[in-house]
């Protein structure tokens, strides 16, 4: 990899929390942390043309290489040039390794030492991904930020299988190494170690070693409860080098990304805004609301009255409340770009009280009104 492509800066730590602000440099952009990415499985961020994207702020964003790896397939979209040509989008992209995906698969995947084989749900056609064919399908795809191939333990889990999935991690991500040759790709190892913490400590060891772009907490947001994650990232996060960012997978609610980044995390990802959009449910810095309730009826106001999105300065509640009900797709499309804005400027806001060492009441002031 050629490093003088991608560094980090860290900008600033708050003198209240320690919390961190910096600039992640990339070939298609800086991206100023802490970052969250919206989430675009199959090449596409649900709901969302790239304006739509780009009117969120969003500074970089999340495609998914085992979907794509199903359709339309990695070698097809290399052949238009790789996922920023295909999805004609000029900012950085990430892709995952499809480890979470095969993870999820639990009843349909086998996995040995050498990779994984699973039957897709839909067709019940028999794949196989390791971490060689992972690291050729990123390749292709050619995302800025490439993650290594890794086993997620379920939660709850054992002892002996947590150090299982996270020694077979560990050689994985040796051969993850060997073969990911791509010069304009940053390559993040993943800490596992589920929610021992001898064992996170000795993932987050092992992963250091390697003199990466940057790193990731794997293997949490799997069903425990929410004070069994924060102390597990707590735990994790003053491991892994302190000039290098870290990334924080599967996480992305205005609460979790508050208690991330107090935790010392940069980035972060999930499909919730979008998810959730599509269900009638919408962020608000008053907890999360559902915009098929009567309450909004005859509701003249915008979504969040602190909002800048589209849909806050052009629509009211009652509004768009109304073509939810009568099932129009512009519905979910104001919904996906108010729930995304919603928390990019979440994250612009934090940035800030970051850089002017106010995090702490930032934190308390913001996570007592959500609740």
């Amino acid at each position: 990899m050629k490093k003088q492509q991608f560094s980090f800066e860290l900008t600033h730590k708050c003198t209240q929390t320690g919390a961190r602000a910096g600039i992640l440099h990339t070939p298609h952009g800086d991206i100023k942390t802490p970052v969250f990415m919206p989430v675009g499985t199959h090449s596409a961020v649900k709901m969302l043309t790239n304006d739509h994207v780009l009117q969120t702020g969003a500074q970089i964003i999340l495609s998914n290489s085992y979907h794509l790896f199903l359709k339309p397939g990695h070698k097809l979209i290399e052949q238009f040039g790789g996922l920023h040509k295909w999805m004609n989008w000029n900012k950085p992209i990430l892709t995952d390794s499809g480890g979470f995906q095969v993870f999820s698969l639990a009843h349909m995947r086998k996995i040995n030492e050498d990779g994984v084989s699973f039957k897709e749900p839909k067709s019940g056609t028999e794949y196989y991904i390791n971490p060689e064919i992972s690291m050729e399908i990123q390749q292709a795809l050619g995302a800025d930020i490439a993650m290594a191939f890794d086993e997620c333990a379920p939660y709850p889990c054992d002892y002996e299988t947590a150090k299982a999935a996270m020694k077979r991690t560990h050689r994985w991500l040796e051969r993850c190494i060997k073969v990911h040759t791509k010069q304009e790709q940053a390559l993040f190892p993943i800490v596992q170690g589920a929610f021992y913490e001898d064992l996170r400590k000795e993932s987050a060891e092992f992963v250091s070693k390697f003199d990466t772009v940057g790193y990731a907490i794997g293997g949490v947001s799997v069903g425990e409860p929410t004070e069994l994650k924060n102390k597990i990232v707590e735990f994790t996060t003053p491991l892994l080098p302190e000039n290098k960012p870290r990334y924080l997978m599967g996480v992305g609610t205005p609460e979790d990304l508050l208690d991330g980044v107090l935790r010392g995390v940069d980035m972060f990802d999930c499909v919730i805004p979008t998810r959730n959009a599509r269900h009638g449910s919408f962020f608000t810095r008053e907890g999360r609301k559902i915009i098929k309730n009567k309450e909004f009826e005859y509701d003249s106001t915008p979504l969040d009255e602190n909002c800048d999105c589209y849909a806050c300065k052009n629509h009211t509640k009652a509004y768009i409340r109304h073509i939810y009900r009568q099932g129009e797709a512009n519905a979910a499309i104001l919904l996906s770009m108010h729930n995304i804005r919603f928390l990019v400027k979440l994250m612009e806001d934090l940035r800030e009280s970051i850089l002017t060492d106010s995090f702490g009441d930032f934190y308390k002031e913001v996570f007592e009104k959500l609740h």
